[in-house]
């Protein structure tokens, strides 16, 4: 059973079709990557898929559940996290204090326990910071954890970002150009720090990114897409090769 169906999903803006019929399975365990020129669409399924925006026609189960009878706040509940092509952290908070932010929607207590300070919410605030420490060490951040965001170089935040998407425990990643301004050398480590996801977590991760050489590292499978339409659909080599893909490449649009 797929975790991720993406079924005949339609988005327009005014007069503009952002997605037009798009479909796609992710199975579990899986890296699936949506590529494309500018303009493509890409974020905008990831808007969808999110609960950003309502889509005109078509459906979107994950894990059995249909995401459009969900309000886009009760999606993390159901295991599905992301994270955004412009960096969405708190500046003028420290790394620890973003990623301990990010469990807020796994919290179980109540307002009036919280506002007691009963040792229920002890004993659940010790358990964020565990979840928390255990991510900060994953992903090599514990040099880190006390600075600002807004002094760390941007590759680190990047990081920090992806920190703060899995502090939540998903069962699917959704990442939104995760190599998109890094240097060769962060986007290798990039590489390893997806492949470790999904092997030493387990997770499912379906990837928006322009980066070739890091969609054929990491890719099982990859969905190529212009105009709003789906071009293909195969492994990174045979995308890559792809006549309908080479030309939408050659003569990509602008980012509606």
């Amino acid at each position: 059973m797929s975790l991720l169906d993406v079924n005949s999903v339609s988005l327009s803006f005014g007069g503009i079709k952002a997605i037009d019929g798009v479909s796609f399975r992710v199975e579990p365990g899986e890296v699936f990557t949506i590529v494309g020129p500018n303009g493509a669409g890409k974020s905008s399924l990831f808007n969808l898929i999110s609960r950003f925006y309502p889509p005109a026609s078509g459906s979107i189960v994950f894990d059995g559940h249909d995401l459009l009878a969900c309000q886009p706040h009760e999606v993390v509940g159901l295991g599905l996290a992301r994270t955004f092509q412009n960096i969405e952290l708190f500046d003028h908070a420290t790394v620890l204090d973003n990623l301990l932010i990010g469990r807020h929607s796994q919290r179980q207590t109540r307002w009036f326990e919280d506002l007691l300070f009963l040792p229920k919410v002890r004993r659940e605030e010790r358990a964020h910071r565990r979840q928390v420490e255990e991510i900060i060490d994953f992903l090599d951040l514990a040099a880190y954890r006390d600075r600002m965001i807004l002094g760390l170089p941007y590759g680190v935040r990047k990081v920090v970002e992806i920190a703060q998407a899995l502090v939540a425990r998903p069962r699917l990643l959704l990442l939104d150009e995760p190599a998109a301004g890094l240097s060769v050398e962060e986007t290798e480590n990039m590489a390893w720090w997806i492949e470790d996801m999904q092997k030493d977590l387990g997770l499912t991760i379906v990837m928006v990114e322009h980066d070739m050489g890091l969609v054929s590292q990491v890719s099982n499978r990859v969905l190529a897409i212009a105009e709003g339409r789906p071009l293909a659909e195969g492994t990174p080599a045979e995308i890559q090769a792809h006549p309908e893909v080479i030309r939408a490449w050659l003569g990509g649009a602008d980012e509606p």
